[in-house]
């Protein structure tokens, strides 16, 4: 089997912008292809090296049945084809394995990935009934429908974290404690080193020119995040638990945004061609996927990640870095407490607790950063793990050398 391989530097990801923020207009997909071309052209990576392509998303948009081929048409890669995965949050996860898969089989060598998802202004659906009363048929709000209840369990997604926090005895103050704690490692990304240099500038587009819908006229420009909240000890204490017999505040969990991130997944040989630094190493070494009891969401990542550091035959003590796609502070406690992970040292440089959640594109931003950590140290394995709607999860062990 071929060896799954990242080039360094052939990876970005715009800003993510707040629910109903700066990108709430655009078509996600249509944009997505407009970044990834211009992110292609500014790391000298041209369309026509890419034989396969993965995209991810979890909200629909106008022509998205075409899915990948129609982005890849777009951006300047009208050669490309290949499958359209939808996992809810574990979509960048899936969408990296798929495209390794890919490349490890020999199917393909050099595939483009890309997750982008506009959770503002989720699509209302209209299915029709013919055998409804009058043929009335049944609707659902794409977006806040499925954040307000699961199907199968029956409730909405707070509800799983306050079952884990019932369960693992999890306080509303240790949930603040860590908040801060993700905050101030968020700040640390946004700070500029010695050379003038923060570590979002390794990856994140930036200035990130927003334009009109129709994509002719630049409206905006993003210099990073749009919606980050400060945060203080003393406003998270002033917040009160969302539902009146539980934990979690709205300090306590992300909030939903817009954005689009990408990445190249390919062979050894060609990554060293594609890197930005030839002599970094990047390789996808293994993977595992999750799921835990019915309304307990933020469980799921524990069983995961050890389905995955057993495949790499490591543990956690053989990591140098860990990131977590975080929706609750519950869940990152549960994972500490359950593997004895470092709870104060995972998600170093920030997190989709505070930076926020687009769904599609969340988990691949976190892997980025996990590996520019990783490059920063001079190399080791690192772990992502994140839940997912469904009592689900899924996690990514990446090596750097």
């Amino acid at each position: 089997m071929t060896p799954i391989a990242i080039p360094h530097g052939a990876y970005w990801c715009t800003p993510f912008a707040r629910w109903q923020g700066s990108l709430a207009h655009l078509h996600s997909l249509e944009f997505a292809a407009r970044v990834a071309a211009e992110a292609l052209a500014a790391r000298g990576i041209p369309p026509a090296v890419f034989d396969y392509g993965v995209l991810g998303m979890t909200v629909p948009q106008r022509h998205s049945f075409y899915g990948m081929p129609w982005v890849c048409g777009r951006l300047g890669a009208p050669q490309v084809g290949g499958p359209t995965i939808m996992q809810a949050c574990a979509t960048s996860a899936r969408v990296l394995v798929q495209a390794g898969q890919e490349v490890s089989g020999g199917g393909a060598s050099c595939v483009l990935a890309l997750t982008a998802d506009r959770v503002s202004n989720g699509p209302h659906l209209y299915y029709p009934n013919p055998l409804g009363a009058g043929g009335t048929g049944d609707s659902e709000d794409w977006v806040l429908g499925n954040f307000e209840r699961d199907p199968l369990a029956g409730c909405n997604m707070l509800a799983t974290a306050e079952n884990c926090a019932r369960r693992w005895q999890v306080s509303r103050e240790a949930q603040h404690d860590l908040v801060l704690r993700r905050y101030a490692q968020y700040l640390d990304a946004t700070r500029p080193d010695a050379a003038g240099r923060t570590f979002q500038s390794r990856y994140m587009v930036t200035p990130l020119a927003v334009p009109d819908q129709r994509g002719k006229r630049i409206v905006a420009t993003l210099e990073g995040d749009e919606g980050i909240h400060p945060t203080t000890a003393e406003g998270l204490a002033r917040l009160a638990p969302v539902q009146a017999d539980g934990t979690v505040t709205y300090g306590a969990q992300t909030h939903p945004a817009d954005g689009n991130a990408g990445m190249v997944i390919t062979t050894p040989d060609r990554a060293r061609e594609l890197a930005r630094d030839p002599g970094v190493r990047i390789e996808l070494v293994a993977s595992g996927q999750a799921r835990t009891e019915l309304a307990y969401m933020p469980a799921a990542p524990i069983a995961a990640a050890r389905r995955a550091l057993d495949a790499a035959g490591l543990g956690i003590a053989d990591l140098a870095a860990i990131k977590s796609h975080n929706p609750f502070a519950v869940n990152d406690i549960l994972f500490a407490r359950e593997t004895g992970a470092p709870l104060e040292r995972m998600n170093n440089y920030g997190c989709s607790l505070i930076w926020g959640h687009p769904q599609a594109p969340t988990g691949m931003r976190a892997i980025i950063e996990l590996i520019e950590e990783l490059v920063m140290r001079g190399g080791g394995h690192g772990l992502f793990h994140g839940c997912a709607a469904g009592d689900t999860a899924m996690a990514v062990v990446v090596r750097v050398h």
